[in-house]
């Protein structure tokens, strides 16, 4: 009974451990995409809609204007269609 006791307050403990790194985990997730939102680090792929870190490295300069996106596919996409 004694060794029961021991394993049930050990297989709790260690539950809350993984359950609140988890949940640790989620916030600091949240946390850090709530801040590039808030900041304007994350533009809109022109093509998919996906929204992309603006220092993304697949880029195009279209005259003024510097287009992000979130994969070389898109970036093929919009290419093609500006060309015609």
């Amino acid at each position: 009974m004694f060794k029961f006791l021991i394993f049930a307050v050990a297989g709790f403990a260690l539950y809350k451990l993984i359950a609140n790194d988890r949940k640790k985990k989620m916030e600091i997730k949240n946390t850090k995409k709530e801040t590039m939102a808030k900041e304007g680090i994350l533009v809109k792929d022109p093509i998919c809609g996906t929204y992309v870190s603006k220092d993304s490295d697949i880029r195009i300069k279209e005259g003024d204007k510097i287009h992000c996106f979130c994969s070389y596919e898109c970036r093929d996409k919009y290419l093609k269609m500006i060309e015609g």
